[in-house]
């Protein structure tokens, strides 16, 4: 830095740092995104560095064993890797293969397989003490409640999308939901790709739970899948929920509110996998070191 010396002349002064500080701030593990969150939390006035810059720069790779490497959000994940030193991949597995010594050997597990290898997932981690990051969708009341039960003894992060965008959607539509009241009708459509095995997507179900939790309504009794024949009229309490699958499209979710008059519509488009695989590893890196529990994208971003 300068400072002013006799006569008025700069004075150059350099800090050297004793040895044992720079070992204190390199063996510092720092996530270079936490100041994103911490911006949001501090009223959207933009993000903060993080507090140990020098730190950030030279973090430890984050361990990862990754399940159901070779699906699309498997692939879009370690694409988001390649060629950064902050991530190492110990494994990458497939449905089939034994993942005892893989989640052993890693920090963090992210699982994007498939719903049938939750109970074998969930063990895996309880067993082994290691977090888990769970994006696969399709889940049934079962298994569920086999994710809930693993984090009561393990950080568990279980997303139906972790896009920032489709987050801030997520926010969106219950902040609509409580301000517009029940004078507004309230219907959900998503479109996917022709190969998307589930319906609707996970995305729309959590819409759907964030429009109940606002409304005090109850997903199974008042969530309509599709609507066909004399229905007769719309009821009050009723959900709209309707689900497209074509072509090569990645995902898009819309959240319709129509009152007398006049109609709200909150859309996200994904055009790529990349958004989901880059906040995939923001989620991983967020939970290593929390207190065993069930956590949400919405608590990574601080939203």
């Amino acid at each position: 830095s300068l400072l002013s010396g006799e006569q008025g002349r700069p004075v150059r002064c350099f800090w050297r740092p004793a040895e044992n500080t720079w070992k204190r701030l390199l063996s510092q593990s720092v996530d270079p995104l936490d100041g994103v969150a911490r911006g949001a939390r501090h009223g959207g006035r933009g993000a903060r560095a993080p507090r140990h810059f020098l730190a950030a720069l030279v973090m430890k790779p984050m361990r990862i064993a990754l399940l159901g490497a070779q699906g699309r959000m498997g692939l879009a994940i370690q694409a988001a890797m390649r060629g950064s030193e902050a991530y190492e991949l110990v494994a990458g597995l497939g449905r089939a293969d034994d993942m005892t010594q893989a989640v052993n050997d890693a920090e963090v597990v992210i699982d994007f397989s498939h719903a049938d290898s939750t109970e074998e997932v969930c063990a895996a981690c309880v067993a082994a003490g290691r977090p888990l990051v769970i994006g696969t969708t399709g889940h049934s009341k079962a298994q569920l409640a086999l994710i809930h039960e693993a984090a009561k003894t393990v950080p568990l992060i279980l997303a139906a999308n972790f896009s920032v965008g489709v987050n801030m959607l997520f926010w969106l539509t219950r902040k609509a939901a409580e301000l517009l009241g029940p004078g507004f009708d309230l219907e959900i459509a998503e479109t996917h790709h022709r190969l998307k095995k589930d319906a609707p997507s996970g995305t729309a179900k959590r819409l759907a739970e964030v429009l109940c939790e606002a409304r005090g309504l109850d997903y199974d009794k008042n969530v309509a899948h599709g609507r066909e024949g004399m229905i007769g009229a719309r009821p009050a309490n009723e959900i709209g929920m309707h689900s497209i699958r074509a072509g090569d499209v990645v995902g898009e979710h819309t959240v319709l509110f129509a009152g007398a008059g006049e109609r709200l519509e909150l859309t996200h488009k994904a055009a790529s996998r990349e958004t989901f695989a880059v906040g995939a590893l923001r989620a991983a890196r967020w939970v290593i070191g929390k207190q065993a529990g069930l956590y949400s994208m919405e608590d990574v971003l601080g939203l």
